[in-house]
This record gives structure tokens, sequence and C-alpha cells, in this order.
């Protein structure tokens, strides 16, 4: 295993562009600041469903910073949402003992800025399509209504619409129709 190692490192160095995503370091939070030209807001219920993500997947993905030498700060290209679910859950800041994981570029301030509006256009939208077959697999599955809502971090009316589109009567069998706050 060590040499299938080290024939990889090797042949990363060989190259003459390593991404960035091959040198991930865990940085203290203080030491990490947000951009200020970052158009990107996700709603709370949003939130929520990343801080759930975070709490039962745990970081999959690095935050992207620059870092300004003369500060020692890492300033935030993409993954302020993320960033921000480390300040603010404790559960997270704990388990993560403060750390959080960065990917470092090199690049000027407007290379910065498109390389963020990237990273936020390129994540794409759900295909309500593929959405309600999700729904119809998870409840095939067993799994209840309220577990969909909590896990996929949709609403009920949501769910509902979702279900509806898929056509499947059996989505609603042995189920009252309205989906109540209880179930």
């Amino acid at each position: 295993m060590n040499e299938e190692k080290e024939n990889q490192e090797n042949e990363i160095a060989v190259g003459c562009f390593v991404s960035p995503v091959y040198k991930v370091i865990a940085v203290p939070v203080e030491k990490v600041v947000a951009n200020d030209y970052n158009p990107n807001i996700v709603a709370p219920p949003e939130m929520q469903l990343l801080e759930l993500s975070i709490w039962e997947d745990g970081y999959t993905m690095p935050c992207v910073c620059y870092y300004i030498k003369e500060k020692d700060q890492y300033e935030l290209v993409d993954g302020y949402h993320r960033y921000l679910v480390l300040k603010t859950s404790r559960r997270i800041y704990e388990r993560e003992k403060g750390l959080l994981p960065v990917s470092v570029i090199e690049k000027d301030i407007s290379h910065r800025m498109a390389s963020t509006i990237r990273h936020n256009r390129a994540r794409g939208t759900h295909n309500v399509e593929l959405m309600s077959h999700i729904v119809s697999e998870l409840t095939k599955a067993g799994m209840s209504d309220q577990w969909i809502i909590r896990n996929i971090g949709m609403d009920k009316d949501e769910l509902l619409r979702l279900k509806q589109i898929s056509g499947l009567a059996e989505l609603f069998a042995d189920k009252e129709f309205s989906l109540s706050d209880g179930e």
C-alpha cells in the first residue's frame, strides 16, 4: 500500500499542474474570513440541511481559499456556507475541533471573483423528474414522509408535489392524504 501511495505521489509531482484538492489543509476557522463579493445566498431550510449533511457525512468537500500572507488569513473563494456551519454549529465545531478543511488557490482578485461565480453556477439545480423518482424510490424502500422531509431537506408541500408528479398511486397507499407534522 505504501508503494502504491508513493507511486501516486510521484505521478502527481511529475505533472506541471497539481490541483489544489491534493493539498487540503486543516485551518483554524478563526483564520478564515469571508470575501465581500459572493452573491450566493442560501435559504434557512437549505442551511439546516447543510448542517445536517455535515453532521451526518462530515466535511466531504474542502472550502476554497486564497492565503493572505501579510495577515495570516485565508479568504474564502468558495464554501462560505460550509464555513458558516462550522462557525455557528456548536456540535460540528466541537467535533471538527474548530478546523476547516481548506484547499488553497493562488489567483489574483479578478480570477478569485470569477472562480467564486463558477463554483456557484456549476452546482446547477435539481431536475424535478429525477427528484420525484428519488422520492418514489425512498417511499418504496419504506422511508416515512417525515424521514424524507428531514433527510432530503424539503417541506411537506414539496414532497406532496413530487409524489403527485410521479403519478404513482402506490406512493399514497396506506397513507392519509394530508401530511401532518406529527407523522
